[in-house]
């Protein structure tokens, strides 16, 4: 069949082949579940609803490219990991997505927090996040940002180098105080995801080895500075990941760590912190685990661990879930400007759909190949499905936010597409390539719609320019 809109003739069987986890035919009008927040649905016009709002009308509103968040799926994702890891510490991973009111349902739900700079922190305490439930990590904190964590009194700082220990240990002597700390070391742990989010191989910036020796002399130096209160270790092996092979193998050598200072110190230390990195879905081949399940799993390897070392006392667990919490329940939306057939050889295209953002809003593919799914959200359609690839605006070969995504056959500029799983890492990884302005980022609970960042406009961008000089 061919199907004809603006661009000309698409034939639909000389379109490049689509991947193996795409090759089930596809109703380009429905959507699977799992990857969208448990308030969206498609009424009968096609037009997708959020939260009791039509994207028609939040389009209206605060225009494209935008990011929205489904409040109460994202309230229920961090009571469902405070119900799982019942009698641990869970810790919001704050760097998926942070703003004053996300502190705010963060702390309000129950949970903790883990921030990773002095300006997370800053807008973790702004939003009502109490200090003694923030946890400080960084590879490479300055003199400023721990003097501030230890003044506003933040329950615990991950400690990642022998050089900041002996740095906060000087801040905390200088201010008579004394702050919790953790030791985060690699466990030498290949973790099955890119190169780039894995975190506990041994060639990464990350932490002390435990196989180098560097672990236990951490562990030791803080044991011996008199105003660092020595909580346990800290592991994270990773992010996006699905199965619980990787946790296994870092609880064993934690433990181990664990064991080896307690024979060395006598003292048995109170925590152990896994980390995070738990998957979400972003295209339906994607698998991800629940809380519950990953609850139960690590606990019962964490309790096998102890048994065969003989630890009589299970230490204290915490995990810190990010996009298992904000992920899903955001999605972005964008409105496509052209539609582009492509030669590659004789008889093979490829549909190129370009979209009013791009690599500043969602950079994720372009850094380490992250893939996406995606839907017409404006209308319905009954054309069939066509292969496509969904780019961005800027000046970038490389500038693809949906790689492989059937989409209608009769995809037209002006409509309006919907990105699932853009809550984590889209907007707290923007940035003003090409002076792009990064989308604002709204809320919708019960029909309602909130602005939580508004949109950058570009006064803010010339604010910053020094050589920028208005006429009076």
């Amino acid at each position: 069949m061919t199907h004809m809109h603006v661009a000309g003739a698409i034939h639909a069987d000389t379109v490049t082949p689509a991947p193996k986890w795409l090759q089930t035919p596809v109703d380009v009008n429905a959507l699977d579940p799992k990857l969208w927040s448990r308030t969206v649905t498609r009424g009968a016009d096609g037009v997708l609803r959020v939260g009791g709002l039509a994207v028609s009308e939040i389009v209206d509103r605060v225009e494209t490219p935008a990011y929205v968040i489904d409040e109460l799926d994202f309230r229920a994702r961090a009571r469902e990991f405070r119900a799982a890891f019942d009698g641990w510490d869970v810790f919001y991973a704050a760097k998926s997505f942070l703003c004053t009111t996300s502190a705010r349902w963060i702390a309000e739900e129950g949970l903790n927090m883990d921030v990773c700079s002095g300006n997370e922190l800053t807008v973790a305490l702004a939003g009502g996040m109490p200090a003694e439930r923030i946890g400080f990590h960084g590879n490479n904190k300055t003199v400023a940002e721990l003097t501030q964590a230890v003044e506003v009194g933040v329950g615990r700082i991950i400690v990642d180098s022998l050089t900041e220990i002996e740095r906060l240990q000087e801040i905390c002597a200088e201010r008579q105080v004394r702050v919790g700390v953790m030791v985060r070391v690699t466990a030498g742990v290949e973790a099955h995801t890119h190169e780039y989010i894995a975190t506990a191989h041994e060639d990464q910036k990350f932490g002390l080895s435990i196989t180098g020796g560097q672990a236990l002399e951490g562990l030791l130096a803080c044991h011996r500075a008199p105003d660092l209160d020595l909580r346990g270790i800290h592991s994270h092996i990773g992010s996006q990941i699905f199965e619980v092979a990787g946790f296994e193998v870092a609880i064993r050598r934690t433990l181990e760590l664990h064991k080896e200072f307690l024979d060395r110190t006598g003292v048995d230390l109170p925590e152990l912190d896994l980390g995070g990195g738990f998957g979400i879905p972003y295209i339906s081949a994607d698998r991800p685990r629940s809380a519950e399940y990953l609850a139960g799993a690590m606990e019962a390897l964490v309790r096998r661990e102890c048994r065969g070392l003989e630890l009589t006392n299970v230490p204290r667990l915490s995990v810190e879930p990010g996009r298992a919490i904000s992920g899903t329940p955001g999605m972005a939306l964008y409105r496509v400007g052209t539609v582009k057939m492509v030669d590659l050889a004789e008889g093979v295209q490829r549909c190129y759909v370009s979209v009013d953002g791009g690599m500043s809003d969602n950079i994720r593919p372009a850094l380490y190949g992250a893939e996406y799914s995606a839907t017409v959200a404006s209308r319905r359609s009954d054309a069939g499905p066509l292969l496509c690839r969904v780019v961005g605006k800027h000046c970038e070969s490389g500038d693809i936010l949906v790689r492989d995504e059937f989409l209608p056959a009769d995809i037209t500029p002006g409509d309006v597409i919907a990105v699932p799983g853009a809550g984590a890492y889209s907007r707290s990884m923007a940035n003003n390539y090409n002076h792009a302005l990064k989308p604002p980022v709204v809320s919708v609970r019960d029909g309602e719609l909130t602005t939580l960042i508004r949109r950058e406009t570009m006064a803010d961008l010339l604010a910053l320019d020094a050589g920028y000089a208005p006429d009076a």
